[in-house]
Order: C-alpha cells, then sequence, then structure tokens
C-alpha cells in the first residue's frame, strides 16, 4: 500500500477523493476480521456526533465513519494538517479508533486520512485488495509493533573502560592515540610553546572537530548495534526516517528511529535486551527510548525495508 503524504485525501489505490458533489465522505481507519460493533460504541473519532461503525466487503469489515466533506477535502484538510496542533489531534483520534478495534479483532491499520467519496466507493475499493488486506492481517496477527529511537548524549563523560565487541568509546579509538603519538613529548610540547595564536585556534578547531567526528561515529556504531540485537527478537524490523532537531529537540540528534515486530509474549525480552544495552560498556554516549506497544502501524505495507532514504 502506498502512504500518502500527510494531508492527502486519497484512497488505498492512490487515486484522489473529490468532495465536491457530497455533503459527507467516507473515512476509513482500518479493516478487520470478526469486529464486535460494541467496541466502537462512544468512539468520538474525527467527526463528533457520527457514529464509528463496520462496513462489510467481501469477507472482511472496514471501520468507518461519515465525515464533514467541506472539512474533509485536500485543500481543507492540507492546511488542518499542517498546524502541528490539529495533525496532532487528528492523528491520536486516527489511533484510538484503530486501537480499539484491534483490541478485540485482527486489525490492519490504514494511513491517516483515507477517505472515499461514499460508502459505495469505499466498499468497492476495498473489495480489490480484500486478498491483501488478509495476507497482511495473517502477518501481523498475534504481534505488535515496538519503536526504539538512539540519540546521541553529548557531554557525557566518556567511558572507563573500552569495549571490544560493540563500538569503540571515543577516548580509546585508535585514531585518537595515532595522532597523540606523531612526534615525542617533548617535540610536541616545544611546538605548542612556540605556536602562534593563530595556530592555536586552528589547532583547538581541528580537535574539536575530530572530537565531534569520533563521537557521531561512536553514536552510529552503537545505534547498528542496537538494531542488530532487537532484529534477533523481532519478527521483523524496519528503520525509518530520522526526525530533526526541529521535532527531537535542540541539540538532540537522532540516529536510529526504528519500528520492530515483536511477538505477543516477547515484550519482556526486547524491553529486557534494551535496559542490558543501556547498562553496557561504549553506549555511555547514546540514550535510548522505547515505546510501545502499539498496532503494527509500520508493516502493513512490508517489514524488512529501510525507509532512510
Amino acid at each position: 500500500m502506498t502512504r500518502p503524504l500527510p494531508g492527502a485525501v486519497v484512497t488505498p489505490g492512490g487515486h484522489p477523493a473529490t468532495t465536491t458533489a457530497t455533503a459527507t465522505a467516507t473515512y476509513v481507519f482500518a479493516v478487520c476480521h470478526g469486529c464486535d460493533p460494541a467496541v466502537l460504541t462512544g468512539l468520538a473519532g474525527q467527526a463528533a456526533g457520527a457514529p464509528v461503525r463496520l462496513l462489510r466487503f467481501g469477507s472482511l469489515e472496514a471501520v468507518v465513519q461519515d465525515v464533514p466533506a467541506e472539512m474533509f477535502g485536500e485543500e481543507a484538510l492540507r492546511e488542518r494538517l499542517a498546524n502541528r496542533a490539529e495533525l496532532e489531534h487528528c492523528a491520536r483520534a486516527h489511533h484510538a479508533v484503530v486501537a480499539a478495534a484491534a483490541g478485540r479483532a485482527p486489525t490492519l491499520p490504514l494511513p491517516l486520512a483515507t477517505l472515499y467519496l461514499s460508502d459505495e466507493r469505499a466498499r468497492a475499493a476495498l473489495c480489490e485488495d480484500e486478498n491483501r488486506f488478509r495476507s497482511v492481517m495473517g502477518r501481523i496477527a498475534g504481534r505488535v509493533e515496538w519503536g526504539v529511537k538512539v540519540y546521541a548524549a553529548p557531554g557525557r563523560p566518556p567511558p572507563t573502560r573500552p569495549e571490544r565487541t560493540g563500538p569503540p568509546a571515543p577516548a580509546a579509538a585508535p585514531t585518537t592515540t595515532t595522532l597523540t603519538a606523531t612526534a615525542p613529548p617533548e617535540t610536541t610540547s616545544a611546538a605548542r610553546t612556540n605556536t602562534r595564536p593563530g595556530h592555536a585556534y586552528l589547532d583547538r578547531a581541528r580537535g574539536a572537530r575530530r572530537a565531534r567526528e569520533e563521537r557521531q561515529e561512536a553514536g552510529l556504531n552503537a545505534a547498528a548495534s542496537v538494531d542488530r540485537a532487537l532484529r534477533d527478537i523481532a519478527v521483523a524490523g524496519r528503520r525509518l526516517r530520522s526526525h530533526d532537531t526541529g521535532v527531537t529537540g535542540a541539540g538532540r540528534v537522532q540516529l536510529l528511529n526504528a519500528a520492530y515486530l515483536v511477538e505477543k509474549g516477547r515484550e519482556a525480552d526486547l524491553i529486557g535486551a534494551v535496559e542490558l544495552l543501556r547498562t553496557s560498556p561504549g553506549y555511555e554516549r547514546v540514550e535510548l527510548e522505547v515505546t510501545g506497544p502499539w498496532v503494527p502501524y509500520s508493516f502493513v505495507d512490508g517489514g524488512d525495508l529501510d525507509a532512510d532514504q
């Protein structure tokens, strides 16, 4: 399934849903099998006052809601979702409905803002994808998604002991040893004594740059080790696009943003592996963040593909 751009009003088939001739549109949250309609009672969804309901197609059901066409037309929705607060509100409302259905039945979440002109059009389009829906639902049944993020943690003290199996600690990196041993101590001391202020400044700048590069390399190595360790536990893993500091916060550089599909019952294994990594030598300069369990949003269109490009 192609993921739409935020704010795009599309169908799973990728065709724009225009809303010029209708007062309402059919918003589709998810596809499920054997869901109890009672679990949807009282959910606000994306339009207060309109019930969230089931729409049968073939042997499956879609979780849908009638929404005002004028609020969910392409331009209107794009403007709304350009606002961070509005985007978060819509995403939370979408997830609340998906999570309610997933708590009772095998559920395949659809992307935010999947709309059709009517129930009839929704049913026809969804029927075309029924076999694929059933295949994906079989793949994610009994499994949940966990998110793991790794951030660089500048300013922490250097590691007290080297890591032989993981990324080298910056203070003990071979490149540092090589650089400091290029001349006898007395020669280096004399050179520093006779260094001009401009040269001293350049030396400091080069040293700071080398330190940043070494920290970055150590952090990336640690992030790669985290990913390898968790893929051994998960059924599938997916590296997602990293967030910039506009999202993570000033000075908080994200080195890994990944999702892992994990069998229910193995959550403790994943969390235990993360805790072990947190306390292992070589990981002192990174921060690990774990979220979940989630409905497997990241695995409805595949799993072992990275999305960093």
